[in-house]
């Protein structure tokens, strides 16, 4: 009973922050524009200070863990080159094809990730997957242009993808916390003060954000496309990858980051990026929705079973 509740009050939050969101567009007290707005401002503002806090505060030499980050690193190629061998077997329209390898391999990381590492293991333990977090999303933007560009039919533009990579906001905000780490630099009281009250805005505004962008739209024609991404992201996914963290000895804050990374919902990124690329936009949406839908379910689940199981 006492896991219940622990898995309970884990998930309470995400669901009622994404539920307000959606009850806020349905009222139109918000409108697509304005979410998009905010959207751009949680990335590029409230999640990397959360995230550069994350770093700078943490104790990075007991976080640092290469059998963890090769495991996941590893587990993000081998999912990713699976996924374009299988999908292509199982679709055969191109456009549906991107979308959906994007879908199944590509995370939330960020946004379900240090909320739900924070409830379960505390903020002084969520080192290790703050730290991911600065290696995994690189790679994943790396994966998504291949992966979009080759059902496209044109060849990933390598400058395009470093200068991604070298601009995105999260990236740039984990280094600078590993910066100051290793430099010991040390943040004026008042600095420090205001970097915390505006880190805390970014998970609830985010999912409230994420929640206003719900829409159920062409669900029938998309009905076997769904059923195989949210299927596999939110069950297949995480089953192997916590089961190979397992074997590999990987308990309580360093399972929690694999079981995250894998068993998130899609990265709302994807949707905008599919439009770009002349992907399946419209099912590229339906994915982050449907996932971010169900996770609130599986993630509730899958940290139950580990709890009962005493894994984390």
């Amino acid at each position: 009973m006492e896991n219940l509740i622990i898995s309970f009050n884990v998930v309470l939050p995400l669901f009622l922050c994404i539920a307000l969101g959606y009850y806020l567009r349905r009222i139109n007290f918000v409108d697509g524009d304005s979410l998009n707005k905010l959207n751009k401002l949680c990335f590029r503002v409230f999640l990397p200070i959360y995230l550069f806090h994350s770093v700078y505060t943490t104790d990075l030499s007991a976080a640092f863990n290469g059998k963890l980050i090769f495991l996941c690193i590893l587990g993000v190629l081998g999912l990713f080159l699976g996924l374009m061998l299988l999908i292509p077997r199982l679709e055969k329209d191109n456009a549906k094809r991107g979308a959906m390898v994007q879908g199944m391999f590509r995370s939330n990381f960020v946004l379900f990730g240090l909320p739900v590492a924070t409830s379960l293991c505390g903020e002084a333990n969520i080192g290790p997957t703050s730290l991911l977090i600065g290696i995994i999303v690189p790679i994943f933007n790396v994966l998504a242009v291949v992966t979009l560009e080759t059902f496209r039919g044109g060849k990933p533009n390598a400058g395009k993808i470093a200068k991604g990579i070298a601009t995105n906001p999260l990236i740039i905000s984990s280094l600078l916390g590993i910066l100051c780490y290793f430099l010991h630099i040390k943040l004026p009281y008042g600095v420090e003060k205001t970097v915390i009250d505006l880190g805390r805005v970014a998970t609830p505004l985010s999912l409230v954000a994420l929640g206003g962008s719900f829409t159920v739209a062409k669900v029938r024609g998309y009905a076997k496309q769904l059923l195989i991404a949210v299927g596999g992201k939110l069950i297949f996914n995480p089953f192997i990858m916590v089961t190979l963290g397992i074997l590999a000895g990987f308990r309580d804050e360093m399972l929690v980051p694999i079981l995250i990374m894998f068993g998130a919902p899609t990265a709302v990124a994807s949707f905008p990026m599919a439009q770009q690329m002349d992907s399946d936009g419209e099912l590229a949406a339906e994915i982050v929705v449907f996932t971010s839908g169900f996770a609130i379910l599986t993630i509730f689940l899958w940290i139950f079973v580990l709890k009962q199981l005493n894994f984390i």
